[in-house]
């Protein structure tokens, strides 16, 4: 289950965010594009856009569900 107080900094404040356990399997990037990327450097995604319609949060919660790690949490700052 991932963890707020070990989200990476790159996240974008909301409610969606990335922690460190993600092992940069491409998953949410490929199921929300528009709202997950990768920090090249670090080899790990975060939100960098937090969804902004129905369908943006339809499929955050999708690659939040699909997540082998459970890197992706729901519960971060809603500002």
């Amino acid at each position: 289950m991932a963890d707020r107080e070990n989200k990476y900094p790159d996240n974008t404040a909301g409610k969606f965010y990335v922690d460190d356990q993600c092992i940069d399997c491409d998953l949410c990037r490929e199921t929300a594009p528009d709202n997950f990327t990768r920090n090249e450097e670090g080899g790990y995604s975060f939100v960098y856009k937090q969804p902004t319609s129905q369908d943006e949060l339809d499929l955050c919660i999708e690659a939040m569900e699909g997540c082998p790690v459970e890197a992706i949490g729901n519960d971060g700052d809603e500002s």
